[in-house]
């Protein structure tokens, strides 16, 4: 007699396996969202409109406690909606609300890819301060193997209170990807181009960028933004 068990067991080890992967752990506290939104180059202007109206519904509904909406400078078919939600519960719900699901709809006709969605939890938030109009925005995604993800951790921790104390930054944040804890996203505001410049020649952030680079598992993704009223 032929014994199945062994081939069982590892079939339901795998499936658990794939079904964790598929479903992340909810995030604890705030969730912080990044959405990353392409139009195709005739679809702009109707684009931006489209998100325009769902950041501003958005902002009604029950524990939004940001929905932003910027415009990548340079590459203006590329948005980004950068948001916080007062638990997964109200994140959740949001996505649930004929709005979300309206934009998901009209999105198909006019995206030149479909939009990337990055949902974190707090890492190194700071003062949530409001968007200033004119101020340059700025979205990094930090990428490196899991096996350098605590000694990036600290990292960027010493980065954002540094940068904090320069002149000119409004808000300095990091966020820590809940399905891929080696991910992270920095969100930046600062006052102007000048204010940018000074924080790019730093001494802390060149440092920071010397101790990284060794160990990113991907190009540090840096993107420049306008804010949108």
């Amino acid at each position: 007699m032929v014994r199945r068990f062994p081939l069982l067991a590892l079939t339901m080890t795998l499936v658990a396996a794939d079904a964790s992967a598929q479903t992340p752990p909810a995030i604890q506290g705030p969730v912080y969202v990044a959405t990353y939104v392409e139009f195709l180059p005739t679809a702009i202007g109707g684009g931006a409109v489209l998100l325009k109206q769902h950041r501003d519904a958005s902002r009604n509904d029950a524990g939004n406690q940001r929905m932003e909406l910027v415009q990548e400078t340079g590459r203006p078919t590329r948005f980004a909606l950068v948001s916080i939600w007062a638990d997964q519960k109200a994140y959740d719900d949001h996505g649930r609300t004929a709005h979300a699901a309206r934009l998901r709809d009209q999105l198909r006709a006019v995206h030149a890819a479909p939009y990337d969605e990055r949902v974190h939890g707090g890492m190194a938030v700071g003062a949530r301060n409001e968007l200033r109009a004119g101020a340059v925005v700025v979205l990094t995604h930090v990428d490196v193997p899991g096996t350098f993800k605590d000694a990036t951790v600290p990292l960027l921790h010493q980065l954002a209170e540094a940068s904090r104390k320069e002149a000119g930054c409004l808000r300095f944040e990091v966020q820590q990807q809940g399905n891929r804890q080696n991910h992270f996203t920095v969100v930046e505001h600062w006052a102007d181009a000048k204010a940018y410049d000074g924080h790019v020649m730093a001494d802390h952030t060149r440092q920071f960028r010397d101790k990284l680079g060794p160990m990113v598992g991907a190009l540090y993704d840096e993107r420049l933004y306008k804010a949108l009223d």
